[in-house]
């Protein structure tokens, strides 16, 4: 199986990325591929979904009236690019976002200003909190399996594997004690104690899905892994369900001006 973005693609995206910057009169700091490709089971038909986090210049925060803090491009050739500028990104990640730690521990990275990433995995490190990250876990893990079965009557491979990830994420944090698990699935299965045959079920899992269609379907699920599913959907749940302490240090909007105001700076 080839790369999971082979070096043309890699090529074109930057230049998309360049194309945008320059039109929006933005700087991104990172830009990197943020669905099955970087989690490590994408399909040949797979699309490039690109997220970016962004700065704009002093003058663009001084002008009066409604701004918007996103910058998108419509879905074109399987290409679909969105990005969130810092501001945004800083304070999603005060709210426990896991979607910005994801994006920081992508394995294909398209662009990345290497002090904006250092700063903002130590931010988000900082910031998220276990609780928060496993509610939007369990919440993921629980809407996907609402969708698992495919038209053929069979289980969605590509939906399996939505439901899998964020059960692998539950158990990682369950194991570590830590609210910022990993985003590829390889380190997901490295982290989280599995035993050898739940481990080999997911790799034999992985490599079939290299070979089937977005849509293709399997006969059934693998039961040891629906086992580990549904223990991490409950010891998450019981987690969840003792009495909240807090997780979160002092000062972290005093520390995200401080980034926001020395990148936007930066740019200026």
């Amino acid at each position: 199986m080839s790369e999971p973005v082979s070096a043309q693609m890699m090529e074109m995206i930057r230049t998309r990325l360049s194309d945008l910057a320059e039109e929006e009169g933005i700087r991104i700091l990172l830009a990197v591929e943020s669905g099955s490709r970087a989690w490590g089971f994408h399909s040949p038909d797979s699309d490039y979904d690109v997220r970016f986090i962004y700065v704009r210049p002093v003058d663009w925060h001084l002008e009066l009236g409604k701004k918007r803090d996103v910058v998108e491009r419509p879905i074109d050739d399987e290409l679909d690019l969105s990005g969130w500028d810092l501001g945004k990104a800083l304070g999603l990640a005060i709210g426990s976002n896991a979607v910005i730690a994801e994006w920081l521990q992508s394995p294909v990275v398209y662009r990345a200003d290497e002090n904006a990433v250092a700063d903002l995995t130590r931010f988000c490190r900082a910031a998220l909190s276990r609780r928060h990250v496993s509610w939007h876990y369990l919440s993921l893990l629980q809407r996907q399996q609402e969708r698992l079965v495919g038209p053929g009557g069979g289980v969605r491979l590509k939906r399996y594997f939505y439901v899998l990830r964020p059960a692998l994420a539950l158990r990682w944090m369950r194991v570590n004690e830590a609210g910022m698990p990993p985003m590829n699935m390889a380190a997901l299965v490295s982290g989280a104690s599995l035993d050898d045959g739940e481990a080999s079920a997911i790799q034999d899992l992985i490599e079939r899905k290299k070979h089937v269609s977005e849509s293709g379907e399997e006969a059934a699920s693998n039961p040891l892994l629906d086992d580990v599913i549904e223990m991490e959907v409950r010891m998450a749940k019981d987690w969840l369900d003792t009495p909240d302490r807090p997780e979160a240090p002092d000062n972290l909007w005093g520390e995200a001006n401080r980034l926001h105001r020395h990148y936007v700076k930066a740019f200026s």
